[in-house]
């Protein structure tokens, strides 16, 4: 059997964006710049959800492990691209390529599954007003909330095993930022037919299954909005949806057309380039679009600043 102990190489260098060095010095500052933001705006989430208690909904609280997710999700990948921007080529170890690997897909599992139950959320809201707080109570928030997490880190270890239990004989340049499942497999010398297989129906059942669920959602509450008499009304309620639902459309759709299909049809520079939405755009979206969008969130912010001011006495 293939393993560990057979693989001759110890590390491998990230190519990233080397093809293009004109651009490299642009692409760090935006690349910053996005991070920094996308930082700042999930903490603020957390830290609003937190101290306003009109906000102790579930909600909320579904938009708070998402931002939370955010910043480790982001954090996993945008260091090292950073770092490969100020010095071209960066050598990463094998273990520590496994290692991101693995968070890679724990934290991008885990908000499929957010965004489905966070969809799932909004239609009991707007579909089931009257029996809504029965039906997501805060038992069962807190459920769906692990149930999400839990099934996450156990997504994230078969691809990660089965990566490692590959041969790598050279050459060990990565063509892209970070270590994902592609790249790895091309680089391989071992037969990889089983685990594009298994990777593949993985894919199938994380992301389709949850972008299906979401859409179905999504469909129920359009319909719903169809029948509000007011026509302000469904404007106002069809802007949040539309909103959430280009989200997580950017999100799913950029995750399954990386993933759900033949690893033989995928160009390394095009795969850079739809990996940039989704772990560096989406990131960075969804604390604007499911918060700051939002008019009692809005409200929760402007009060958790005056009282900030007040007590600073600024």
């Amino acid at each position: 059997m293939e393993s560990l102990n057979a693989t001759t190489i110890i590390e491998f260098q990230l190519l990233g964006f080397q093809n293009i060095p004109e651009w490299q010095n642009f692409l760090f500052v935006i690349f910053l710049l996005f991070y920094f933001m996308t930082i700042i705006g999930n903490i603020i989430i957390i830290v609003v959800v937190n101290q306003d208690h009109r906000l102790h909904l579930p909600m909320y609280s579904f938009l708070k492990h998402l931002s939370f997710l955010e910043i480790w999700y982001t954090t996993t990948i945008v260091p090292l691209l950073l770092s490969n921007l100020l010095s071209p080529g960066l050598s990463i170890s094998f273990s520590a390529c496994i290692i991101q690997l693995y968070f890679f897909v724990f934290f991008g599992a885990t908000e499929c599954f957010l965004l489905a139950m966070m969809a799932y959320d909004r239609y009991l809201a707007v579909c089931n007003p009257l029996h809504y707080s029965t039906l997501m109570s805060s038992a069962v928030c807190t459920k769906l909330v692990v149930g999400s997490w839990m099934t996450g880190i156990s997504t994230g270890f078969l691809p990660a095993l089965m990566i490692s239990k590959l041969n790598f004989c050279g050459p060990n340049q990565i063509n892209h930022f970070f270590c994902d499942l592609p790249p790895l497999m091309q680089l391989s010398c071992s037969n990889t037919f089983i685990t594009e297989i298994a990777i593949f129906i993985l894919s199938i059942a994380v992301l389709c299954i949850c972008f299906f669920l979401t859409l179905v959602s999504y469909v129920f509450i359009v319909s719903s909005i169809l029948r509000i008499p007011s026509v302000s009304g469904r404007m106002k309620t069809f802007s949040t949806c539309g909103s959430h639902l280009a989200v997580v459309t950017i999100y799913y759709g950029t995750m399954i057309s990386m993933y759900v299909r033949p690893n033989a049809l995928q160009s390394p520079e095009l795969n850079k380039i739809i990996s940039i939405f989704y772990t560096v755009v989406t990131p960075l979206l969804n604390p604007i679009i499911y918060s700051l969008r939002n008019k009692d969130f809005k409200e929760a912010l402007r009060k958790v600043i005056k009282r900030k001011c007040v007590m600073y006495n600024v």
